[in-house]
């Protein structure tokens, strides 16, 4: 039997523990750095596969270890599923359900959990027929800035592991059940978050001159932001500056003294970024100046651009080609959503690439959304390919 055979064949084998891990995740998942019990749930089914491992790295991360026994000389690859929940209330009316009120695996974390260990347990009864490491790590909080993969490099424990390769899969339910999607190249933007306050003198609306108008002055900022930063972006550079949210607790007859904005500036171009940011603090100096009122602003850095490595990237697409055929391997275009999964990825040669969990014919759930489920299924794909890719690019 030919190796992508068996992966497959193990894989599909695999299917009830895949679902069964799944599940038991979705029911008690947990929020960003709080990944208490899902570590210690992972820790447990390491242990069972006799896969040595690692817990506690950056507070609730876990890496396991699987040794390659064959004659000869491998690479180390580390392959990465991320841990943490979302804040939202589920409406699915799953059985497995969230049953910790307000939190819910609403982005998939549970599935790639699941998926990772089950091409962990395939890998290491492969362990025999390779040379090479294989590094499973689970990542928390890659919902959360600074980023949980920001605080696994910082803690040290790759600079011994040393991987040659990290690979990410994620979920996509704009992709029909069954397939994977890749992207060469710079794939998924930076992203920051935007935090500026206006404060002056507040007063009685109908008494202008003992007020200076807040609401007005971060109405006049908000538009003069957008259009300086679209002008100085141009054509060329795809960025985007949103502005989610202004607080200003005055009333119908009541000027506040302060009003609230916060918001998220996105690009693929991290040259751009910077000066961006300090394009965002000029504006509002210059506004302030004139208002005479001050303004703060700041700026969080959170996600760097995702970058995927455009050698491996093509050669792991024809790879899955080889597993699943031409047809279940699609080209994807870019994404204004961020991953800190682009923190491996400046530091390693990696990619992240996509499989599809919506059924041909059936309502697709969005990601982020409390009635976001997937084809349970799709796990036997996406199980399968991480561990082919694997096996495959860990012998150089």
């Amino acid at each position: 039997m030919l190796l992508k055979d068996k992966i497959v064949s193990k894989a599909e084998a695999l299917l009830p523990e895949l679902i069964e891990v799944r599940r038991h995740i979705h029911r008690h998942p947990e929020l960003s750095y709080s990944e208490y019990e899902t570590a210690d749930y992972i820790a447990r089914r390491l242990k069972s596969l006799g896969i040595e491992y690692r817990s506690g790295v950056a507070g609730t991360g876990v890496v396991g270890i699987i040794r390659g026994e064959a004659q000869g000389s491998g690479l180390t690859v580390a392959i990465r599923a991320d841990m943490d929940a979302l804040p939202l209330t589920e409406n699915t009316g799953a059985e497995y359900s969230s049953i910790n009120t307000g939190i819910m695996h609403a982005c998939g974390h549970d599935a790639h959990v699941a998926m990772l260990l089950g091409a962990g347990e395939i890998i290491n009864i492969m362990r025999a027929t390779f040379a090479g490491t294989v590094i499973l790590v689970f990542q928390p909080g890659e919902e959360k800035a600074p980023g949980g993969a920001k605080l696994m490099l910082e803690t040290g424990i790759f600079d011994s592991l040393k991987p040659d390769i990290f690979i990410a899969q994620h979920l996509l339910p704009e992709m029909p059940a069954a397939t994977v999607g890749f992207h060469p190249g710079p794939y998924m933007a930076s992203c920051d978050e935007i935090y500026i306050t206006v404060k002056g003198r507040g007063g009685h609306a109908a008494q202008p001159s003992q007020y200076t108008d807040q609401i007005f002055i971060a109405s006049e900022l908000v538009i003069s932001l957008k259009e300086r930063v679209t002008k100085a972006a141009g054509n060329e550079t795809p960025s985007i500056l949103g502005i989610g949210r202004i607080t200003g607790m005055g009333a119908t007859n009541v000027i506040p003294e302060m009003v609230e904005i916060a918001g998220t500036f996105r690009t693929f171009d991290e040259r751009w970024r910077k000066t961006a940011g300090v394009l965002i603090r000029e504006t509002a100096q210059e506004i302030a100046a004139v208002r005479g009122v001050e303004i703060n602003v700041n700026i969080v850095e959170g996600y760097p651009v995702l970058v995927n490595d455009e050698t491996l990237t093509l050669r792991a697409i024809d790879l899955s080609k080889n597993l699943l055929g031409s047809e279940r391997v699609l080209e994807l275009p870019v994404r204004m959503s961020s991953e800190d999964f682009s923190f491996f990825a400046a530091r390693y040669p990696a990619f992240l690439y996509r499989l599809g969990i919506t059924p041909h014919g059936k309502e697709m759930k969005k990601l982020h959304t409390s009635e976001f489920d997937i084809d349970e299924s799709s796990m036997v794909t996406g199980t399968a390919t991480m561990a082919w890719l694997t096996l495959n690019l860990i012998s150089g």
